[in-house]
């Protein structure tokens, strides 16, 4: 027995690589932009599928519980729009004093950035935080707590 499509509407892209929303009245919106409600806490809940002006047209409670064709076309716009690079481990800092410069390998391989002063590393939540370098790219260090001791060592020289 096969599953019933429960979706409210279906996502496709145009032949200029636009999102095409087609609501189950029938009416489609060309252009749409996912929008997450909680970018860093909660990634794949709450997205709201927005078109021109920021009305919105559909929203998501759960990614996870979309079909796949709809997951990977919602996952490639947000990825092609966002870029928060994750940091996994700090290598070394040149100096506890900022300016300084940071050595950090992240999830898309390893950097260098120049964190200006102190107040651009940012608590998100409990355990998350924001650093901004001075290019205004902002790295994100999904929980403190569990990376590992030497970065920890150097995050709690920061704050």
């Amino acid at each position: 027995m096969s599953a019933v499509n429960t979706t409210p509407f279906k996502l496709r892209r145009d032949s200029f690589g636009k999102l095409i929303i087609t609501l189950e009245s029938g009416e489609e919106h060309v252009g749409v932009m996912p929008v997450r409600a909680f970018p860093i806490q909660a990634p794949t809940k709450g997205i709201s599928l927005v078109r021109d002006g920021g009305k919105e047209v559909a929203w998501i409670d759960d990614l996870a519980e979309m079909p796949e064709e709809i997951r990977t076309l919602v996952r490639e716009e947000i990825e092609g729009r966002e870029f928060i690079p994750e940091i996994v481990r700090i290598k070394d800092v040149s100096s506890f004093a900022t300016p300084c410069t940071w050595f950090v390998e992240t999830d898309r391989g390893d950097t260098q950035f120049v964190l200006k002063v102190d107040e651009d590393i940012r608590r998100i939540g409990e355990a998350s935080l924001l650093v901004a370098d001075s290019h205004g790219i902002n790295f994100l260090v999904r929980d403190m707590y569990r990376i590992d001791k030497h970065s920890r060592k150097i995050l709690d020289r920061f704050l």
